[in-house]
């Protein structure tokens, strides 16, 4: 089924019968980071009710213990940032963008693996897109189960946030577990938002993506559908469209 989906900047076509999903799920042996574990997925107990169907109860019906931040895809707000509370829900107005993705192999600095802003200059320009999605190099499906603690990813340093920042890209997305350093300071989310002054309250950062080999670098359709809770954070679900 084709689609035209006007953007503002544009009318674009899209096949909406071929989604591609670029959110890991969130389970037992998904990828996680800063130290948490997996996450717990188990039945809820009353007494002696058990809240699974193998158990005698009608139904399943799970308690979920999880951080956003750290278990599976998930998009944030400034509010992670901030001393003031600010809600993921309140970020997303509109869920369609037209993102740019590229594939990137970061620089080797000193005993870090470094995204500068001149590696992004050479893929991304002014006003080519709302949303920018940062595939690392090298890339293998052993990023949907990696655990990430003390493993120095590499991440953006505060000068290629604050150039893509001024490219006009409100939505970034990237396949690691944060934009900036695994036990650093938070410069490169602060650039982004430009935080503290004249903060960017509607965009949004998304980390823990993957993205297969087979979808190519390019222009596409993204669809942003993040779970409105009340927090920073919140798990997402972006799914890029073909352009026709």
């Amino acid at each position: 089924m084709n689609s035209i989906i006007n953007l503002g900047s544009g009318n674009f076509e899209v096949n909406l019968n071929k989604p591609i999903d670029i959110s890991m799920r969130l389970g037992r042996d998904s990828a996680g980071a800063w130290y948490l574990g997996a996450p717990k997925i188990e039945p809820v107990v009353h007494g002696d009710w058990i809240g699974r169907v193998s158990k005698g109860a009608n139904v399943n019906f799970n308690r979920i213990e999880f951080s956003p931040h750290a278990h599976g895809t998930h998009t944030e707000s400034y509010g992670h940032i901030s001393k003031e509370f600010f809600s993921i829900g309140e970020a997303l107005k509109k869920f369609f963008f037209k993102s740019k993705l590229v594939s990137l192999r970061p620089e080797k600095i000193g005993e870090d693996l470094v995204f500068t802003k001149d590696s992004i200059a050479k893929v991304l320009k002014e006003d080519e897109a709302e949303s920018l999605i940062v595939r690392s190099l090298p890339n293998n499906w052993t990023k949907k189960t990696r655990s990430y603690d003390h493993s120095n990813w590499p991440y953006l340093n505060a000068e290629a946030a604050a150039y893509i920042r001024d490219c006009g890209i409100h939505h970034l997305i990237i396949d690691l577990p944060s934009i900036d350093k695994e036990k650093g300071e938070v410069k490169a989310h602060q650039a982004f938002w430009n935080y503290p002054d004249r903060v960017r309250k509607h965009a949004t950062i998304t980390e823990m993506v993957f993205i297969p080999n087979s979808v190519k670098d390019g222009v596409y359709i993204l669809n942003l559908q993040v779970a409105n809770f009340e927090n920073d954070a919140a798990p997402s679900r972006p799914v890029l469209f073909e352009i026709k």
